[in-house]
């Protein structure tokens, strides 16, 4: 699932949703600090909320894994 602002803007700047899914899936969780790499590792092993952030330029794509794996979503900041 995707937000309207997070399609327009992948498509803008052509960027396939499959490959962020695919980075994401993969334990490439973009340009996170260490505590929130850190939570993504734990989140693995408890069932926590999975967290991405790419960079593109001065903006970013988020893509958030729920806890129970029922739904990833890939958003824009400002949508969250």
């Amino acid at each position: 699932m995707a937000t309207k602002n997070a399609v327009e803007f992948m498509t803008q700047k052509c960027i396939t949703p499959f490959d962020l899914l695919h980075r994401h899936q993969h334990g490439d969780w973009g340009n996170l600090n260490e505590p929130d790499r850190e939570a993504n590792e734990q989140a693995l092993i408890e069932d926590f909320r999975i967290l991405s952030s790419y960079d593109f330029g001065n903006e970013k794509v988020w893509m958030i894994t729920e806890a129970d794996r029922s739904i990833t979503t890939i958003l824009l900041p400002m949508d969250y």
